[in-house]
């Protein structure tokens, strides 16, 4: 009886292994196309681009193989290592004060009621789809010296005209506005999302015990959110960072190269400069920084999975 026993464990596990097996085969046949593009489209341009970061290399002449001075080059220029404080100036001008925004508005939108909450998303989630493009134009006139929106508002309270973006002193705050507002959104959207998602009893028993408004967001809704939290900081710190468009149709990068961030830097260099070896060294050494600082908010920040 006991081998017999045995005998059945035996086939029930090799039948729930074969099960196991055929199940990971079909998940490796649907996973192939993805493979493949990613592959195509990420892998080898990202190899090739190593590659080319060595070279002395232009769309005009063969690579000539020139060892680690496009990489020597970027760090010894004093233009790039501006353009990566800039970056780090804007992050901390934008991301802060987006979440600050998003976590208040996102608050709003939980406590009103289901018809109210549906307009409030709505209205939050219009600048996410439109362009950053318009939205550059848009701030623009908004920020014109002589007929613009914002210097009229302040000449009711006999505060002079400012050129905000002809002044290096506002120019960055001038461009960081309108990034607040384009990633307000989506920002929005998934803290609400993770907000609902948190059990109303906890907070039920917080107010039975007599807790307000603070103490159950410090308490409860903040530690419950730490995971989304730290996803959007993750992700606002690389897309401030990274920012391209409203620097270059709103100042081009000036004045004074005031609000030249580290993409824009890379692309004048790319559209100028005769030996592309030194951009693609640039936007490497770019994407490092980038990998080390999520690296260390991951190694910082405590991640752990919440258990309900």
């Amino acid at each position: 009886m006991a081998s017999q026993a045995v005998q059945e464990r035996r086939e029930a596990r090799q039948r729930q292994n074969r099960y196991k097996y055929r199940d990971n085969k079909t998940a490796y046949w649907f996973l192939v196309p993805l493979v493949v593009l990613l592959g195509i489209f990420v892998i080898w341009p990202a190899i090739y681009a190593g590659f080319l970061s060595f070279q002395d290399w232009s769309f005009y002449k063969d690579p000539e193989f020139v060892g680690i001075r496009n990489y020597a080059n970027v760090l010894k220029d004093p233009l790039f290592i501006a353009t990566i404080g800039r970056g780090f100036l804007f992050v901390v001008m934008t991301v802060p004060p987006m979440l600050i925004l998003a976590f208040l508005f996102a608050s709003l939108v939980v406590a009103v009621s289901r018809r109210a909450a549906s307009v409030l998303k709505v209205s939050i989630y219009i600048p996410t789809i439109i362009s950053a493009v318009i939205t550059s134009i848009i701030f623009v006139l908004i920020y014109n010296y002589s007929g613009g929106l914002l210097n009229a508002f302040l000449g009711i309270f006999g505060i002079d005209p400012i050129a905000w973006i002809g002044d290096p002193k506002w120019a960055l705050l001038a461009v960081a506005v309108p990034a607040i507002w384009l990633g307000m959104g989506l920002t929005s959207l998934i803290m609400v999302a993770a907000m609902v998602d948190i059990p109303t009893e906890y907070y039920e028993a917080a107010a039975m015990e007599g807790a307000n408004w603070g103490q159950k967001t410090a308490y409860i809704t903040i530690p419950q959110m730490k995971n989304v939290m730290l996803y959007l900081l993750i992700t606002g710190f690389v897309a401030a960072i990274q920012q391209f468009e409203l620097p270059l149709v709103m100042t081009q990068g000036g004045p004074l190269d005031s609000t030249t961030l580290p993409n824009l830097f890379i692309f004048n260099h790319f559209r100028n400069d005769v030996n592309v070896g030194y951009s693609i060294a640039a936007a490497l050494l770019l994407f490092v920084v980038l990998g080390t600082i999520s690296a260390l908010v991951f190694k910082f920040v405590n991640s752990e999975r919440l258990v309900d």
